[in-house]
């Protein structure tokens, strides 16, 4: 009987928080609205992301930045790395917010997959987003996304897997794969795949309709609980099933 493949999961949270530094606070002078609004940070995900680490027991990396500073999910040639509210500083302004901010996150978690994958571990990366649930005057549909690049067989077993025991879970909940947004677009989990191949690395990103961290309780609770134990499971019995190379 082949031997399991080892799985270990590094865990991250992108846009956690809508801080603010002082060296930018004044271009944020009249902006406190949007600071608030799903495009200064991922309302929920912080406290979700801390309940994966519990249940999983594994460190969480995350960043209380706001992504209007500077876009941590996002690659450096592209446009939206900087808001309207950054993008307009000096050059050496905004390198010295991503030596502060940017460059950190993603470094040190590459350098913790890096090291992973030489002990001989599948890694499975896990970052936890939420999204708003009123999108240009749309309202969507989707409670739960579980993002991923359909090219990657492994990644496209895991979410296929996920999402099974997401039902069992509560088969009320509308979970679909890569939506509302493709897990093929940019973002820190598209980069790591072109470092490490397929049978290394997975890069998963879980989107969670905000109406459940803004409304609260049962719901919420219930988010909180189900969430991350299905994870656990599926990737329990993903590693038993998976046989090392």
């Amino acid at each position: 009987m082949p031997k399991a493949h080892h799985v270990s999961v590094v865990l991250t949270c992108e846009h956690a928080g809508n801080k603010i530094p002082q060296s930018v606070k004044p271009k944020f002078a009249e902006s406190a609205d949007v600071l608030m609004s799903h495009r200064g940070w991922d309302p929920g995900a912080l406290p979700l992301a801390k309940r994966f680490s519990t249940v999983l027991n594994v460190p969480l990396a995350f960043s209380t930045v706001s992504r209007l500073v500077v876009e941590l999910n996002r690659s450096l040639n592209h446009p939206k790395l900087f808001s309207e509210l950054t993008c307009n500083g000096t050059q050496s302004e905004k390198q010295a917010l991503l030596n502060r901010y940017w460059h950190p996150h993603r470094d040190s978690v590459t350098k913790k997959i890096e090291s992973k994958i030489r002990d001989g571990n599948l890694v499975v990366h896990l970052s936890v987003h939420t999204f708003t649930e009123h999108f240009y005057g749309e309202v969507r549909t989707t409670d739960i996304g579980l993002l991923y690049d359909p090219r990657r067989q492994l990644e496209l077993e895991l979410c296929a897997a996920w999402k099974e025991t997401l039902r069992t879970e509560n088969p009320t909940w509308n979970v679909r794969r890569n939506d509302p947004y493709k897990g093929s677009l940019d973002g820190f989990t598209t980069v790591l795949r072109k470092q490490f191949s397929p049978n290394q690395y997975l890069g998963i990103e879980l989107e969670v309709c905000q109406k459940f961290f803004l409304n609260g309780g049962a719901d919420w609770k219930e988010i909180l609980i189900k969430l991350p134990r299905s994870f656990a499971t599926t990737l329990r019995t993903f590693s038993e099933t998976r046989p090392q190379k």
